[in-house]
């Protein structure tokens, strides 16, 4: 083996540690982005009288997603936390011709099926011409 040979094994070993480090690091970062977005997972739906309502997503735990969800809703009559979601969505309608009427909400793991069930229960409840008022998805839902 002569000193050309030698030098080209030094200088692929060096790029492979390099690349070796750069995927490490790499695979790093990625587990922390992970670890921050999964640990915002908790959300919370409030709905009080006439359309009103309050939401919360992406808060650390469920307690801090209800209280925000019901301080967010300001109805006379108080609000009610009526979903609660860790890692999913929850939608919210109401009657168009009488918010104060029918309303409906759902939660699922996926957006679609929040906003189905939340329609859903507008028109089970009487609603002509129910629609989607809020929805929302937390972290990875």
């Amino acid at each position: 083996m002569g000193y050309g040979s030698q030098a080209m094994t030094n200088g692929f070993t060096s790029f492979m540690r390099a690349l070796v480090v750069a995927a490490l690091l790499l695979a790093t970062a990625t587990l922390m982005f992970v670890a921050v977005a999964t640990a915002k997972a908790a959300g919370a739906l409030a709905i009080g009288s006439c359309g009103a309502y309050g939401e919360a997503h992406d808060y650390p735990s469920v307690a801090d997603a209800r209280a925000g969800a019901t301080a967010q809703c300001q109805a006379s009559g108080g609000c009610k936390v009526v979903a609660v979601t860790k890692k999913g969505c929850a939608a919210y309608a109401v009657d168009f011709s009488n918010p104060c009427k029918a309303q409906g909400w759902g939660k699922g793991a996926k957006l679609g099926r929040a906003q189905n069930e939340a329609l859903k229960g507008c028109y089970t409840a009487g609603g002509k011409e129910c629609v989607i008022r809020t929805f929302f998805c937390d972290a990875k839902g």
